[in-house]
């Protein structure tokens, strides 16, 4: 039959790996750092591992190909309960597998105890990764019902305290509007869209081409369709706030 089907660039792809932890269904997986799609049949056609892409490797195509076989992928799957407590492989760039640093269980207050009794030296609030907006899967679970900032690179360069004062029980996204060649406003569309995000904290540079972090935000609202509290936050080239 044909039908709509995922398309993989094997030039373009990067081999992160991310459109294989996106595709619930197990149709695509990585052979030789490539991205491929391992079986037409296991493809449902919706596309989740579009968004994650950071190349735009992935695209569409219409074309002869089996139906899709819930009942296969089905199978394939084992059921929750059935899995045993084990490190999922991940497959691709380390630098990019997602991950809570927090335990499971621990609450943000709990954790800043016990790092508190550990050490009266300064910690890291850091409480997910990737951080960068490129690499971030927009269906991470870290970002549901979560507090968002999204930060200009260099502010946490800028501005002491970065940690304490703004990525503190936030899950924290960076970019550079002026130096990386993709358009924001894209990928955090579809954060907002798949994700119930609370709030969104904006903190940028004062220089004019840091404005572009912002602007993204406002695009990425308004194509999502969802309008989320937010603020912007601007700090001076000499690490001070300014108001």
């Amino acid at each position: 039959m044909v039908r709509k089907i995922i398309k993989i660039d094997k030039e373009a792809c990067n081999g992160c790996g991310l459109c294989v932890n996106a595709c619930h269904e197990g149709a695509i997986g990585l052979i030789d750092n490539k991205a491929v799609l391992l079986r037409d049949d296991y493809c449902d056609g919706l596309g989740n591992c579009l968004p994650v892409c950071p190349t735009g490797a992935i695209t569409f195509e219409e074309r002869e190909a089996l139906e899709y076989n819930e009942e296969e992928v089905l199978r394939n799957q084992k059921k929750p309960e059935e899995k045993v407590p084990a490190k999922v492989p991940f497959y691709g760039c380390p630098g990019s597998q997602a991950k809570s640093l927090r335990p499971a269980g621990v609450t943000a207050a709990e954790q800043t105890e016990q790092k508190t009794q550990i050490s009266a030296e300064s910690i890291s609030r850091l409480m997910q990764w990737p951080v960068q907006i490129k690499l971030v899967p927009v269906n991470a679970p870290y970002f549901k019902g979560a507090d968002l900032l999204i930060a200009a690179d260099c502010t946490a360069y800028a501005y002491a305290g970065f940690h304490e004062e703004f990525m503190k029980n936030r899950i924290t996204v960076i970019g550079c509007p002026k130096l990386d060649d993709v358009d924001y406003s894209e990928k955090l569309a579809e954060i907002f869209k798949q994700n119930d995000i609370r709030s969104i904290t904006i903190i940028r540079m004062i220089v004019p081409c840091c404005g572009g972090i912002v602007n993204a935000v406002k695009d990425a609202m308004l194509a999502s369709g969802k309008i989320i509290p937010w603020q912007v936050v601007t700090v001076s080239t000499d690490g001070t706030l300014v108001k």
